[in-house]
């Protein structure tokens, strides 16, 4: 196969889906548009506040995305070869991720915009509504680990292949650059300056802060030597405090726009840049479809396709922090019920079609090895270069690709604290000013503690805190996919409509994460066996077993109210919260 007919069939696969996938699936919620949203009914200019699909496709799109479609892709297709990789992320988006936003999106604003836990609480009980925010709340907490880390070594490492070289101080000079410009465009559009405008003087500036990057590099390294990464670690998560108290027109909303056009700008060019290359013969597949991993049984050091590979490509295929997402943020800008078609369903969809792009970055490579982030920036910097018809130098594609790494992930970081904020004081029940600060604050103290611990070493080499985490973020991420399906089937059995989809994604991602937990449990076994155990990798096994009883102890809770006879239950309206 080459690559023009892997992008081709990709691309043919997700639109076929969207028109015919998507027009039964927005049949079968009986969406319309005569129902007012809560963005309009709960108007308040902090966190609800109506836009339409086009603004508010990128700012979702961008939150959902981040970095996952582009590690975990990545991830899969140097230890499992691109073909199963593939076939996931096809499969994946189209029948349990697609489904899994699409649902828990309109399921929220059928509720007033309240959380998928919320719904668990109206469906199941009260015990599983604690047990669903405790552990949504955890999944959240390790997204912004395993984020925040990415960044920060993107900040201090210095990337490069043959032909560029990218520094990681330049890419952070860079990336505070584009905040302080999301924040501007928000005041901007704020006193009244129109979204088309503020677009158009905003995107090019973002450029131009990329081509500044190298001249005014921020090296916390050379300052702080040794110190670099977690010092970024440390502001990243201060960035996130900040984020999370803000009003969302601000930073949110621009800066989600922003991030949203820079992910259609890359996915444009760089399937264009895929179709001008392979005609040319300059890109062609060189890394080998699959991989020497077992089906089922790992061995040392190689792990199993069946269950690791659908816990390292979240993002992509199934996402779990999607449905916190959809029920959080995107649920309380809503302007019509149809636009959750788009959105959430639309949204998957390009989210898998990113994900093959940063697949495509893996194929081309003879060995296909070496970090996420450098992968994808050579990979998108070769895709561009022949999509500008190599007029433009590689040097300032490739900053141009890292910063976009870098980016993506700002856009997840922001949007996950702010959403672990509002499931705590879902929790706990606080309110007004006093309420958000102190939510933020203890949700962010983990990330702050987990970050301050000495690194951990495997088979000699030091592993970096994101790369420790990743099958746990990724287990407890499709475990919180897999209850959303659990709580939308609940619910749409109670209501009278067919919920044979979103149980089936339920029982397929619970098997899946449940089987990958038990094996980082045998995994934690042979290092204690082995002898001494870094801190790091204690904590890992001590969460994997605390989600595990969680998500068992979830199950049987609606367990015992499916055996039970369907009760008529109204949704709560905007006057009863």
């Amino acid at each position: 196969m080459s690559l023009i007919i892997f992008v081709v069939i990709s691309a043919l696969i997700f639109f076929s889906a969207y028109i015919f996938m998507g027009a039964w699936i927005t049949k079968w919620m009986g969406l319309k548009d005569d129902n007012t949203t809560p963005a309009f009914t709960r108007r308040d200019g902090l966190d609800f506040e109506p836009i339409g699909w086009k603004a508010l496709l990128p700012q979702h799109f961008s939150a959902i995305s981040a970095a996952g479609p582009i590690v975990g892709p990545i991830l899969a297709g140097t230890l499992f070869g691109w073909g199963p990789t593939w076939l996931w992320i096809i499969f994946g988006s189209i029948f349990i991720g697609g489904i899994h936003d699409f649902t828990t999106l309109v399921a929220s604003v059928r509720h007033s915009a309240r959380s998928v836990a919320e719904i668990v609480k109206q469906y199941i009980n009260q015990r599983a509504y604690k047990l669903f925010l405790i552990f949504i709340w955890l999944t959240l907490i390790y997204v912004i680990i395993a984020f925040a880390d990415v960044t920060a070594g993107a900040f201090v490492q210095t990337a490069s292949t043959e032909d560029a070289t990218a520094p990681g101080p330049a890419v952070a000079t860079s990336s505070i650059l584009y905040l302080l410009l999301a924040a501007f465009m928000g005041l901007s559009m704020r006193s009244g300056l129109k979204s088309g405008p503020a677009k158009a003087i905003f995107l090019p500036l973002v450029l131009v802060a990329i081509l500044a990057g190298p001249f005014m590099s921020l090296d916390l390294e050379k300052i702080f030597p040794g110190h670099g990464q977690k010092l970024w670690n440390y502001l990243l998560l201060a960035y996130c405090f900040i984020a999370s108290i803000t009003p969302v027109w601000l930073l949110l909303q621009p800066r989600g726009e922003l991030g949203g056009y820079f992910l259609y700008f890359i996915m444009i060019l760089g399937f264009a840049g895929i179709l001008i290359g392979g005609l040319s013969g300059g890109i062609a597949i060189n890394a080998p479809a699959f991989s020497n991993a077992p089906l089922f049984f790992g061995t040392e050091g190689v792990r199993p396709i069946f269950p690791i590979l659908f816990i390292t490509v979240a993002c992509g295929a199934c996402s779990g922090f999607h449905s916190v997402v959809s029920s959080g943020t995107t649920s309380k800008q809503l302007s019509r019920e149809s636009d959750a078609r788009p959105v959430a369903y639309g949204g998957m969809l390009l989210e898998g079609l990113f994900a093959c792009l940063s697949l495509a970055a893996v194929m081309i490579l003879v060995e296909p090895k070496g970090k996420p982030d450098v992968i994808y920036a050579n990979g998108i910097s070769n895709f561009l270069n022949f999509a500008f018809l190599k007029t433009v130098p590689t040097q300032t594609l490739y900053q141009f690709a890292l910063l976009c790494f870098a980016t993506f992930i700002f856009d997840t970081l922001d949007a996950c604290t702010r959403l672990a904020r509002y499931i705590l004081m879902e929790l706990t029940g606080w309110t007004g000013r006093r309420g958000i600060i102190w939510a933020t604050v203890i949700t962010l103290v983990l990330p702050v503690l987990v970050v301050s611990l000495p690194s951990a070493t495997l088979n000699g080499k030091e592993m970096p805190l994101w790369r420790v985490f990743w099958n746990l973020f990724g287990s407890s991420n499709q475990l919180l996919a897999a209850l959303a399906l659990l709580a939308v089937a609940v619910w749409l059995r109670h209501i009278g409509k067919h919920y044979a989809l979103p149980l089936f994604g339920f029982f397929f991602m619970c098997v899946m994460t449940l089987w990958s937990l038990i094996l980082t449990g045998f995994d934690y076994y042979k290092k204690v066996s082995s002898g001494s155990v870094a801190a790091l990798y204690s904590v890992e096994a001590g969460v994997a077993a605390i989600l595990m009883v969680l998500a068992v102890w979830l199950a049987a809770e609606a367990f015992v109210i499916w055996k039970k006879p369907i009760e008529k239950i109204e949704p709560l309206m905007d006057t009863e919260l």
